[in-house]
């Protein structure tokens, strides 16, 4: 803290207690419930002042972002609060959402996100298959024009939409090992190129 934060500090410790001060005198009649107003608004203050010291924590925990470091050609992205990586990828000028998953080979999209970035019914055709965790569910390959991960671009993604239920798009190996490096160090997914 500089001189002039200490003075400022100083200010407001000494306004505060003038105010508390003369709060006191005015309630003297009825000194209990003057105590139980002002503890009221004690714990009040401090809970403003600790939420507003930890909004950058809490809107990190609630929602993480991704970070681009273009000149070093690197992408940063925290672990969500339920231990997944997310990333948010342009495709076809749409940001789609998607959860990275290092066990899943191809990039797969919900129907949703394939109608969101303008495959038709015509372009989706379920006739492959895939294997999960759930057992097998019917998939249709697809080619995606453009994909975008901040400054990077790759065109003509090979890509799945998954006829089956799911929350979100799936990143997979496929589109990852486009990367120089991938690594998952304390708490952060890196990526260069």
């Amino acid at each position: 803290m500089s001189s002039m934060d200490y003075g400022n500090l100083a200010y407001l410790v000494l306004l505060g207690a003038v105010l508390v001060f003369w709060y006191f005198i005015q309630n003297r009649q009825s000194l209990n419930k003057t105590l139980q107003q002002a503890a009221a608004w004690g714990l009040i203050f401090l809970g403003v002042i600790a939420a507003v010291g930890l909004w950058g924590d809490i809107r990190q925990t609630v929602q993480p972002q991704q970070l681009v470091m273009t000149d070093a050609g690197r992408i940063e992205v925290p672990r969500g609060p339920d231990g997944h990586y997310y990333l948010t990828l342009g495709v076809n000028d749409v940001p789609v959402n998607f959860v990275v998953d290092t066990g899943a080979t191809s990039m797969v999209l919900t129907q949703e996100d394939a109608a969101r970035i303008g495959l038709n019914e015509e372009d989706v055709i379920f006739y492959t298959e895939a294997m999960t965790a759930n057992g097998p569910v019917r998939t249709a390959p697809v080619r995606l024009a453009d994909v975008a991960l901040g400054p990077f671009h790759d065109q003509n993604v090979r890509a799945f939409v998954n006829e089956g239920e799911m929350t979100k798009s799936l990143l997979g190996m496929d589109y990852l090992n486009r990367f120089q490096r991938m690594e998952m160090s304390n708490g952060r997914l890196i990526l260069e190129r």
